[in-house]
């Protein structure tokens, strides 16, 4: 079950519209083969009330993930007025809906598979694996008013 933090400046409505519609990267906290917390950017998408990312199998955020599924996150732009969403949660690894995931996750970021990115990582699809967040907790931030916006 996902909780909307009593704090938070948006409700849910608001954050699920914020996630679907803000094309940024995602930056995913989660804990390295150290016990160390590790910030990795991803490409993200908002679907069906988690959020969905890919990488290669071989990254090592993939091996990270298995050993210890607890993450941090958030969505921010980097540009005034702040305002973003972060939360915790708990994710799980497919590499079965790996290539469906790139594909739409290219399709949302470059808008045209015949883009040479696009290509190339079409290209390594088989060892894609797509990385499913579900929200423990999430909460909003926004100082759009306090800035002026």
């Amino acid at each position: 079950m996902r909780i909307i933090r009593s704090t938070s400046a948006w409700d849910e409505q608001q954050i699920n519209r914020f996630l679907a519609e803000t094309v940024i990267p995602i930056r995913l906290a989660c804990i390295d083969g150290d016990g160390e917390p590790l910030i990795c950017s991803l490409w993200y998408l908002y679907a069906d009330g988690a959020l969905w990312c890919a990488t290669q199998q071989a990254a090592s955020v993939v091996a990270f993930l298995q050993a210890d599924p607890r993450c941090g996150f958030e969505v921010a732009p980097e540009s005034m007025p702040y305002r973003g969403v972060r939360g915790q949660g708990r994710v799980s690894l497919s590499a079965v809906q790996g290539p469906d995931i790139l594909l739409r996750l290219i399709d949302r970021y470059l808008g045209n598979r015949d883009a040479a990115l696009a290509r190339w990582l079409m290209a390594r699809s088989n060892t894609e694996v797509a990385i499913r967040l579900d929200a423990h907790w999430m909460t909003a931030w926004d100082f759009g008013k306090r800035m002026g916006n």
